[in-house]
């Protein structure tokens, strides 16, 4: 498995010193996953998160998109400083917004989804308006190299996909996949690629958006089928169903004012498949499975392909 970054308390307190202008004087909670999370309070009294990560030259983008959305009142923590080096990895700090729920796949809850993504995507940048965001994160990097294989290389498990064969219907329905992405409709505009439950939180109703190492650039079709497939992980140990994802689909149009073209729809659910996908692939190495053979054939007819 990749390690989650650690960084001694005087590490932190110096890096939050030089960038921030106070020390820490209180450690309020931390976590994390692929990255390291610190809530902290500051000797002048600030509450902030640092999030702590290996380098990437994307995460510069990501907080230009966190930033403009800021501005623009997209719900988020404010962005403070950084991507900037700690030790051997990066480092940025956000002010702290404590608290709130996760929101289930309760009545209504795709309908709320579905509308801050069509927000979310309405004030983004353009993606020549911020730094790279390129590569885009390995569960959407279906558009590989030729002779790289059909399987990205995980970010969260030391592990080459392509040398673990099988199930043989899964590698069918990944290739399957890849060939009806090859020609995604649209422009690319900037969105999420992680829009799981797990990743905002709701405070009487109204959402936080929290991760933002997941801002990417692809065509709206492609983050719409993205989001429509996984909106409930986190809150719901499963992702969506294709009811839930119909009805993430349906009110993302409606949020947006339009209705998208019968390849947008394909596309959609293709870029749905891929993550179920890819998230199967990985969890097969381990005896699990995320999708079962019936409900991919039903995406897959539903993206044409």
């Amino acid at each position: 498995m990749i390690s989650v970054p650690d960084v001694a308390p005087d590490e932190l307190d110096r890096w939050c010193r030089r960038w921030l202008s106070a020390g820490v004087a209180e450690p309020l909670f931390a976590s994390g996953h692929l990255s390291r999370v610190y809530g902290l309070r500051l000797t002048d009294g600030r509450e902030v998160v640092v999030k702590v990560r290996a380098d990437q030259p994307r995460l510069a983008g990501c907080a230009d998109v966190q930033a403009a959305l800021w501005s623009a009142g997209l719900p988020c923590p404010r962005p403070l400083v950084g991507p900037a080096p700690l030790g051997a990895y990066t480092a940025s700090a956000e002010a702290h917004l404590p608290g709130g729920d996760l929101l289930g796949p309760v009545d209504g809850a795709a309908e709320r989804y579905a509308g801050l993504l069509a927000r979310f995507i309405a004030l983004a940048p353009a993606p020549d308006a911020v730094r790279p965001l390129s590569p885009n994160p390995p569960w959407t990097a279906w558009d590989r190299e030729p002779g790289a294989g059909l399987w990205p290389t995980p970010d969260d498990r030391d592990a080459d996909l392509n040398a673990h064969p099988g199930p043989a219907w899964l590698d069918e329905v990944g290739a399957r996949v890849v060939r009806r992405l090859a020609d995604a409709p649209g422009p690319v505009v900037v969105g999420h690629a992680d829009w799981e439950a797990q990743n905002l939180r709701w405070h009487d109703g109204q959402p936080v958006v929290h991760d933002w190492d997941s801002a990417a650039a692809a065509p709206e079709a492609v983050l719409v089928g993205m989001a429509a497939s996984v909106w409930p992980c986190g809150a719901v140990p499963r992702a969506a169903t294709v009811a839930e994802s119909w009805a993430f689909l349906t009110a993302y149009q409606d949020a947006a004012g339009r209705l998208f073209s019968a390849a947008e729809v394909e596309v959609s659910w293709a870029a749905g498949l891929w993550v179920y996908a890819f998230n199967t692939k990985k969890a097969s190495l381990d005896g699990h499975s995320w999708l079962d053979p019936a409900e991919a054939a039903e995406r897959l007819a539903l993206a044409g392909a």
